[in-house]
């Protein structure tokens, strides 16, 4: 993979600073939904900030304030906010490992990072139902004598407006966003080493919209149903596209399928105590080629265990299926332990 990192790297003594840097958070009065944009600011190690292009993570972040309505954070509320419940976690896991040129047993000396942040904000009053979702997740790898490489890369957006017909079930619309925070590469495809880009930011890029209705019988569980959904591909980088078109016509830059369903379920609950278990699965089919091999299929697991208040401990794995990436099951998987910040039921004023 190809990152301007300058001439700094990363080493467990700047990590090891940035940690201390992060722990101050909590005893900082500022908004904690600006945890996450300071993480990134502080571990940059160069003039590129986690080598994402820092204008567009601004433009991003602030997108981010913006949906979430977040202007200040009070620690101490006089009033509760009955009518949002929102959440927001954040945090950095941390790996290295090292060896001396003489270690019989073998191994390579390395260092990576993910960094993620999971918010929510939920806006119920009488039978209006207005429920917002973020996921972002990056993470990068380096192995002694081998560049630098992407080990996590995902930006998920989600909003959903919902009116209650019964105590289970409510009509919505909804839209979702999903892609990727910069490039990614297939690596050392031939002999030489060469690495081939296949993918990077809106290459692709799913924008779906849905109608339906949603069962929710109880907090922990949703289904949600949409026999009209229409979805945009994105194909915006060229050089990705002489690679790779993710469906998208030759010559085109979106790919527009309106024809089409989506079923979508969730599952979050605390499965014993600090110990929390959240899964996502979301299907997609277009009405146009409804055969069992072009029905897309995407499943998120991450379970997160708290061992105080500033560590934790997750395990984070996605599978997805589509044809028109790839005729084989992807998958992704990754277990970490770092540091945590989370807030839950918060009053924005």
């Amino acid at each position: 993979m190809h990152y301007d990192a300058g001439s700094r790297t990363i080493t467990p003594s700047l990590i090891s600073l940035k940690i201390e840097l992060i722990l101050s958070l909590n005893a900082q009065p500022i908004p904690q939904v600006l945890s996450i944009a300071n993480i990134l600011l502080w571990l940059n190690c160069s003039r590129t900030s986690f080598f994402i292009n820092y204008t567009f993570m601004q433009k991003f972040l602030l997108f981010v304030l913006f949906l979430f309505g977040s202007i200040t954070v009070t620690q101490a509320q006089t009033e509760a906010d009955t009518t949002w419940r929102r959440s927001f976690s954040g945090g950095i896991n941390v790996n290295q490992a090292s060896f001396s040129d003489n270690w019989k047993s073998g191994g390579v000396s390395s260092i990576s990072f993910n960094t993620f942040l999971d918010a929510r904000a939920d806006y119920e009053l009488g039978k209006i139902r207005w429920d917002n979702a973020v996921q972002l997740q990056y993470g990068l790898l380096k192995n002694k004598d081998e560049e630098q490489r992407k080990s996590a890369d995902r930006i998920y957006l989600d909003s959903k407006y919902g009116y209650a017909i019964s105590s289970d079930w409510n009509t919505f619309v909804s839209a979702n966003f999903l892609s990727q925070f910069t490039k990614g590469y297939e690596y050392d495809v031939d002999d030489i080493g060469t690495d081939r880009l296949i993918s990077n930011f809106l290459a692709p890029g799913f924008l779906t919209f849905a109608l339906g209705a949603e069962y929710k019988p109880n907090p922990h569980f949703s289904l949600r149903i949409s026999p009209f959904a229409p979805r945009f591909t994105f194909l915006t980088d060229e050089e990705v596209g002489a690679n790779e078109r993710y469906g998208v016509a030759e010559g085109d830059n979106v790919r527009t399928e309106l024809l089409a369903a989506m079923l979508q379920a969730k599952y979050e609950r605390d499965i014993m105590e600090n110990v929390n278990l959240r899964l996502n699965y979301m299907s997609y089919a277009n009405y146009k080629n409804l055969s069992g091999k072009e029905i897309d299929h995407m499943f998120n697991a991450v379970i997160a265990a708290k061992v105080n208040r500033y560590i934790n401990v997750n395990i984070m794995g996605n599978l997805i299926y589509d044809y028109d990436q790839d005729d084989d099951v992807q998958y992704s998987q990754g277990l970490g332990i770092g540091i945590l910040y989370t807030v839950q039921g918060f009053s924005v004023r």
